[in-house]
């Protein structure tokens, strides 16, 4: 079945989304963070998937899609605040075309389906990345876990959920900074887990696994 054009809209540049992300934002991540990966054998493959991430810094979703082959970044979709990440027209752009965002709202209105984007995104069997915490840590602790990410594992009771832990982007690129400062960082990349039947239950599981991953994570350095 042919696309329609609100779908072909919704998704990014293929080339050009490819040639920034691997020629420009790889090498800065790279550059930045030294990142270090732990587990990357554990990550998914091929879509429909759910990466969960915790939230302290713009450099997150550019350090997960650096976790990703290139052959793989058409796939991969960061589910990102509309009301900041599509501002204005130019950061709009960027956003979805570029960095390829699936963009949800924070306030939501009723009978609004704000997850829509992100369940059109599994559908069509893509890789997104979710930040559950809803907005960017400032002291690095785990907030509160919103429960958004369990009603979409409940919508997709087979698709794979997978905790990533990031250490140490809160200190490169902080909440309000401009500039960022070169530290190493380690991505940790849990077991996956799938829905378990119950919100509240499937909630505490993936907060325990990111807890359990956060403990994990080795002292911070500054990247060479």
């Amino acid at each position: 079945m042919p696309s329609t054009s609100t779908e072909r809209a919704a998704r990014p540049f293929g080339p050009t989304r490819m040639l920034f992300l691997t020629l420009i934002a790889r090498p800065i991540v790279r550059f930045m963070t030294g990142m270090d990966v732990c587990n990357p054998e554990r990550l998914p493959k091929g879509g429909p998937a759910i990466v969960v991430a915790n939230h302290n810094s713009h450099m997150d979703a550019f350090m997960l899609l650096s976790l990703f082959p290139a052959r793989l970044l058409h796939k991969v979709r960061p589910v990102a605040a509309a009301d900041y990440f599509l501002a204005n027209p130019a950061i709009s752009w960027f956003s979805r075309k570029i960095i390829g965002i699936a963009p949800i709202s924070r306030s939501v209105a009723r009978g609004e389906d704000v997850l829509a984007p992100a369940r059109a995104a599994l559908e069509r069997g893509e890789i997104i990345l979710v930040f559950p915490e809803g907005t960017r840590s400032k002291d690095g602790a785990l907030a509160p876990l919103k429960a958004g990410v369990a009603r979409l594992a409940e919508a997709f009771p087979d698709v794979p959920v997978i905790p990533v832990w990031i250490e140490g982007a809160g200190r490169v690129l902080p909440k309000g900074a401009v500039a960022p400062v070169p530290m190493n960082c380690t991505a940790l990349v849990g077991e996956p887990l799938r829905w378990t039947g119950s919100r509240s239950e499937f909630m505490a599981e993936l907060r325990d696994r990111l807890d359990a991953l956060a403990a994990e994570a080795p002292p911070q350095r500054w990247a060479n």
